[in-house]
């Protein structure tokens, strides 16, 4: 018999973080602990309003499961008794930790699944006036970090692209709008972020709106975050998107990303590996799935005033993952 528990936290961020849909100044998580014969295996998700979640609700699915967890629900069952979201990501991510202890090893072995030393990760520009998110991104950029991600909301887009780009001629960036964006003016839009050199441009439109992105070739490639969760929403992207943003949250756990990732693949898309405003033990949780991603966007635990231990170590634009596979 299992023992499993489940409960809330708070994690106060160091700044506002701030996005097409408002500021946030905490990380609210939830976190899954499952005992078995003195092993516990401890799982965190990111309850998210945009996909009508709460603390509350996230909470409310996990103790339904109770009853299966304590009796032994394997993950295969947990794929069929939940839908994809944050309940069930933190459920798999524990039942996953839980297995790795129980054989002795790390979750990269179990997945197996082998990391460079680093992984280079994106690091956040919440949205501010163009001067503003220039001087973040020159701080960044002397701090070392090399790949930027620049988040807009439908106001002085290219005011603040143009300010960013003089600041950091050299860095590569990447741009997420958050579904603000329309579809009036897109092409126009994504030819002034291809002539600023902007690597990639994640969720443009609003998730029921991607059909335009079938109407214009894109200068730049275009990746699905909010209109990509599992393997399901796969036949919808083909000739809208060239990427798809996986993150554990969506796609309710690591088992489930990992088919993803792999049918992703399959199909032709580039994939990138994101994060939600969490701590590292969803981070270490993601880590198999980097190997396949051209783009990492995990600075999620660098926005927290503190960190859960054992906390990652980010330096210069860079995950140290030897140090996170020696952790487990």
């Amino acid at each position: 018999m299992r023992t499993v528990k489940s409960y809330p936290e708070a994690w106060p961020l160091h700044s506002p973080f701030v996005i097409s849909r408002g500021s946030r100044t905490a990380a609210h998580v939830v976190v899954v602990e499952i005992e078995q014969d003195g092993i516990k295996g401890v799982g965190e998700a990111t309850p998210y309003p945009r996909y009508g979640e709460s603390e509350a609700s996230v909470l409310e699915q996990i103790a339904a499961q109770l009853p299966a967890l304590q009796n032994g629900m394997t993950r295969a069952q947990l794929q069929q008794a939940l839908p994809a979201g944050a309940a069930r990501n933190a459920i798999d991510c524990a039942l996953w930790d839980l297995e790795r202890q129980q054989q002795h090893t790390s979750l990269l072995a179990l997945c197996g699944v082998e990391l460079a030393d680093e992984i280079f990760t994106a690091h956040t520009i919440s949205i501010d006036t163009p001067d503003a998110m220039a001087s973040s991104a020159l701080a960044l950029w002397q701090y070392g970090a090399r790949l930027l991600k620049i988040k807009l909301d439908d106001h002085l887009i290219s005011e603040r692209l143009v300010a960013i780009r003089a600041a950091v001629p050299e860095a590569t960036l990447i741009v997420d709008a958050n579904e603000s964006w329309r579809a009036e003016g897109l092409a126009a839009r994504c030819q002034l972020l291809a002539d600023l050199q902007v690597a990639m441009l994640e969720q443009p439109l609003p998730a029921d709106q991607d059909v335009a992105l079938g109407n214009f070739i894109h200068p730049l490639p275009i990746c699905a975050d909010e209109s990509c969760h599992t393997r399901e929403s796969l036949p919808a992207l083909r000739g809208r998107y060239d990427m798809v943003n996986i993150k554990l949250d969506k796609a309710g756990g690591l088992t489930e990303a990992l088919a993803l990732a792999q049918a992703a693949g399959q199909q032709g898309f580039g994939i990138m590996l994101g994060c939600m405003l969490c701590t590292s033990r969803a981070i270490r949780a993601a880590l198999p799935l980097s190997p396949q991603a051209q783009f990492a966007d995990l600075d999620g635990p660098t926005w927290l005033a503190a960190d859960a231990e054992p906390a990652l170590q980010f330096s210069h634009g860079v995950l140290n993952a030897a140090a996170a596979s020696a952790a487990g």
